[in-house]
Parts: C-alpha cells; structure tokens; sequence
C-alpha cells in the first residue's frame, strides 16, 4: 500500500481485475490537495504479495492496515471488496464510493443485469496460458461503449506494457470471487453513505445493477456519466474528482 498523505479525510482507493493501482494515476495529484489517499494493491498485483484468500479474508487484511472512518473507493472487483469489508467492520467504515460496481457479478435466475457466466470461463481458461493477451481483451472490454473507447484502450494497454502483470493465481482468484459472490442478500447490513459512479454504456456491470444497488443501499446517491463505459473515472477524471471531494468531506463533516 501506498500512502499519499494529503491534509483530509482518509480514503483508500481499490483497484479492479488485471489492472493493479496505477489504473488511479489520473486521480491521484487533484485528490491529494483535499484526501490522504491510500492507494492499495490487491494481493498478487504490484510489489504486493500474492495471498491464497477468501474475498471476506481479503476484506480483513485490508481494514487492519486502514485507519478508521476510513472512506473506501472501489472500483469494480475493488467495488465488491469495499461492500465486503463495510460489512464486516461497519465501525471503522465511514463511506463507500462504488464505481462501476456490482454486488452479484454473474447472471443468476432473478438477476439478468449481470454477465453470462460464460464470459467469466473464457477468461479463466486463457488467463493461466496467456495472461498478457486475455488482459488486453479485458481492456477491450471494459472500454466497450465508450466515447473515449480508442483513447482509453490505447492508455490502458500502454499500462499493462508499463507494470508488472499480476500474479496468474492472482488472476484466477479475481475470477473466481467474481463468479461467486452474491452480496445481495447482506446488503442491508450496511449503514454508511454510498455515492455510486457508473457509467451509462458500461458493458461489464450494467447500469441497471447500479440503480438496483442504490436503492438497495440507504442514504445512497447515484450519478450516471453519459457516453462512457465502465471507466468513468478516466473518461472524466475532473467530474469524479468534485463528487468524490464533496462526498468525503460531506461524510467528514457529520
């Protein structure tokens, strides 16, 4: 974990699948002049090492090197991670910020606004032979429905070049908390405020999983980016800048 420490509230910043921290180097700068960021790598991506976990195990670790009324902000898989970890330690969680997330990833009899679980096989099939290339049709993915789609794609293959590929096992382990999660039936238990950012061409989460999460989630507020995919933090870094800054100060201030 890294530690950017700007004169604010604490927030953690939760990368997704494939792409490891460096996914938030737009944020960074303009959020340390208000946040003390602590920008996390998952287990088995970056200089961290990889760990064989559960996803709720995985929540553990992460709270115990955090500081309480801490807000965490998480993107996709990293989404998922925050919700399990303010459910396990609603105390020391002070807010969550979900972008382009989801609490059940893959499509279940009552729940179509999800992936086929088909396209979670593919990748797992490919992931242990051919990392590097299933990656870069992750990225394809991802940017899928995207004004931006050229400029983001291009961006993010030029990352995976960049980093150090996560761990295979990693990867797999991603995937599998991926098909097996369903938070669903927990989320009740979750009392802090909520601001969700999604994009409304996302082609991984679907915006209706989002308009169900943030009626799912009391106090919760949702803001929908036009023409933009499943990254809208890169797609519009200044406009996820203000809502993140108001939310957490916001929070602070109750």
């Amino acid at each position: 974990m890294r530690l950017i420490a700007g004169d604010g509230p604490d927030v953690a910043l939760l990368h997704g699948w494939g792409l490891g921290s460096a996914v938030w180097r737009p944020l960074l700068e303009p959020l340390s002049h208000s946040c003390r960021l602590h920008v996390v790598d998952l287990p088995g991506y970056g200089r961290t090492a990889d760990d064989p976990t559960s996803l709720a195990a995985c929540a553990e670790s992460l709270l115990a090197s955090l500081p309480a009324a801490v807000t965490l902000c998480g993107w996709s898989l990293g989404g998922l991670l925050a919700l399990r970890a303010a459910l396990l330690a609603p105390q020391q969680v002070g807010g969550l910020i979900l972008i382009g997330s989801t609490p059940c990833f893959v499509q279940r009899p009552d729940w179509p606004a999800a992936q086929p679980a088909s396209v979670l096989a593919g990748f797992a099939d490919s992931v242990g032979q051919r990392p590097a290339e299933t990656l870069q049709r992750f990225v394809a993915l991802l940017c899928q429905g995207d004004g931006q789609a050229r400029t983001l794609t291009r961006v993010l293959l030029g990352q995976l070049r960049q980093q150090p590929l996560p761990s295979p096992a990693a990867l797999q382990r991603g995937l599998d908390w991926l098909r097996d999660t369903d938070l669903r039936p927990l989320l009740a238990g979750i009392g802090c405020r909520s601001l969700l950012l999604h994009g409304a061409s996302d082609a991984l989460n679907p915006l209706a999983a989002a308009t169900w999460l943030a009626q799912a989630l009391s106090g919760s507020r949702l803001e929908v980016f036009p023409d933009t995919g499943h990254a809208p933090f890169l797609t519009d870094p200044a406009r996820c800048v203000e809502l993140i800054n108001q939310f957490c100060h916001a929070t602070r201030a109750r």
